[in-house]
């Protein structure tokens, strides 16, 4: 049975209802947020069943396809014929195979079609600027509760594997088909689509048709891949209009550890990530609608266009003598960067910067407005109202923690730790948070000027390294550490679409680690010895990866 609810990273939630052909979508609460979204919106998805006495070419794969209306039933889906290479044929040799459309039950590898339908479109909701951008916004929610159902065995069955063990079998991309039906009949829209990066399709010749008048078993085959989608900066399609009154900031109730100024355009205010003094237990956790508003400020647009920006082009400049591409700003203190809803667990995971301590003040703080770029939302607890600066010392204390980082000490000592780390060129500091509360700290760095890679014999302009920990007990265990491991590579892969493989150094006796990350899809790469320890080298690289771990 498909989900029945949908969380979009912007926090705006979805409810999804089966209805004949295909499901709804519709918004929770439309007047709660801001959004380019429609309220809803029909999504038709089926899945094609090839009959097994149809004849295909050599050549076709699941993804030509062309239908034919048969009376339904209910034959099992692992003996649809795919073809390995995926290649197409010509219109010279097409044979147009019987397909039988079947209720979308689950998904599979490549069979299952989708198109939009209908818009509810309420009188009282303004007509969006933009009809193609607001399509691709509702395909790109659609196409993400999509790739959070089960996945599908990917083993291919072609005449060539036929009698190869199960296990041994192939193995293919998990796609979806888009169809040109329903609103996708406008005129260019699937091009535009396409060029937005939202679709592809294999064929990448200019044609002597329109794609509007190509038939359908020798035009294009328009599909979005699980990979591909993975890798798209949600930013790009989903972002909250921020309104234009913004209720102002109750300077008297500023906490010591809050800033006094704003933050920049699509962030959150600082005051949205920390707890007025007096705090909360351990124990405590956020209501989600703090949590929601919190992280919203990664989306929010005043100027109601999209928040992601790309990456600049390169520059190269040297630092220790080592030649490298000039980086891009990192994050701003207190800014959270990344966020995404984990059903597995229900709860938001989150990356943001930490903050250092600011000093009280015994005068009168002054009123501030904040922009309308950036809500201001009740602040969420910490435990015991530690700052980020506490957090880190007693993570760092910690036995477990100190024998793999050896930063045990003093607050002092470990305030310049933090402070080290904020002022790095090529790293950055970072608390990952669910629901809001910080349970571990990272380090995110670009390999080619760093120590690591001078010990290693080809590191790209673009490679990204990783250093873990984990502080809080409660957040242990191989599947939290799978989640947000896997989500930091994900991060890495959205931050800039030049990086190609990510890399951590862990201890070679560090076997726990290193397990893990083999299950996450790592490879060790050999050893390097560093001045205080042994290190494995474990790489993963961008085209094996498919989506992180939900």
């Amino acid at each position: 049975m498909p989900s029945s609810t949908c969380h979009l990273p912007n926090g705006h939630t979805f409810s999804v209802t089966p209805v004949f052909g295909g499901v709804t979508f519709k918004e929770t609460d439309v007047y709660l947020h801001n959004t380019a979204l429609p309220p809803g919106w029909t999504v038709v998805i089926h899945t094609d069943v090839y009959l097994h006495n149809t004849a295909l070419p050599p050549g076709w794969t699941v993804v030509i396809h062309t239908e034919k209306l048969i009376e339904e039933g209910h034959e099992d889906d692992k003996h649809q014929p795919h073809d390995s290479h995926g290649t197409t044929v010509d219109a010279a040799t097409a044979v147009e195979p019987k397909v039988r459309i079947s209720t979308f039950r689950k998904p599979t590898l490549q069979n299952d079609c989708i198109f939009i339908s209908s818009i509810n479109s309420p009188s009282d909701f303004k007509t969006p600027v933009s009809p193609s951008r607001q399509i691709a916004m509702m395909l790109w929610a659609t196409l993400w509760w999509y790739f959070h159902e089960p996945e599908p065995d990917l083993h291919l069955i072609t005449e060539a594997s036929a009698n190869t063990a199960e296990s041994g079998r192939p193995k293919g991309e998990w796609r979806v088909n888009i169809k040109r039906e329903g609103i996708f009949k406008g005129r260019n829209l699937l091009q535009k689509l396409e060029r937005m990066g939202l679709i592809s399709n294999e064929d990448s010749s200019v044609g002597t048709e329109s794609l509007e008048v190509r038939n359908p078993i020798n035009g294009p085959r328009m599909f979005t891949s699980r990979r591909s989608f993975w890798q798209l900066d949600p930013r790009i399609f989903v972002y909250t209009q921020t309104p234009t009154n913004v209720v102002p900031v109750n300077a008297g109730s500023l906490s010591p550890l809050t800033s006094p100024f704003g933050s920049r355009p699509a962030s959150p205010s600082l005051e949205s990530l920390r707890i007025a003094e007096g705090g909360a237990s351990p124990t405590d956790s956020p209501p989600p609608s703090q949590v929601l508003n919190s992280l919203a400020g990664l989306f929010d647009s005043s100027s109601h266009l999209p928040t992601y920006y790309p990456p600049a082009p390169t520059q190269y400049i040297f630092t220790n003598g080592v030649r490298h591409p000039l980086r891009q700003r990192a994050p701003h203190q207190g800014e959270t960067f990344y966020v995404r809803y984990v059903p597995s667990v229900g709860q938001y995971l989150s990356f943001r910067v930490p903050v250092l301590n600011i000093a009280k003040t015994s005068g009168p703080h002054h009123a501030h407005t904040p922009s309308t770029s950036s809500l201001v939302v009740p602040p969420i607890p910490s435990p015991s109202g530690l700052s980020d600066l506490d957090l880190l010392h007693k993570w760092m204390n910690v036995p477990r923690v100190n024998a793999a980082w050896g930063e045990a000490g003093s607050k002092s000592k470990i305030e310049g730790f933090l402070k080290q780390g904020l002022n790095s060129r090529h790293s950055f500091p970072v608390f990952g948070c669910w629901n809001g509360r910080p349970f571990g700290y990272f380090e995110i760095y670009w390999v080619k000027e760093d120590r690591f890679g001078r010990l290693l014999n080809n590191v790209g302009n673009y490679d990204r390294g990783l250093h873990v920990l984990v502080g809080e007990d409660e957040f242990r265990g191989s599947h939290r550490v799978h989640l947000w491991l896997s989500s930091l590579v994900h991060y890495c892969w959205l931050a800039d679409p030049r990086t190609e493989t990510v890399l951590l150094e862990p201890r070679v006796d560090n076997q726990k680690l290193i397990s893990y990350l083999m299950q996450l899809g790592f490879y060790k790469e050999g050893e390097v010895a560093f001045p205080h320890k042994q290190s494995a080298v474990m790489k993963i690289n961008r085209d094996s990866w498919n989506q992180p771990a939900l």
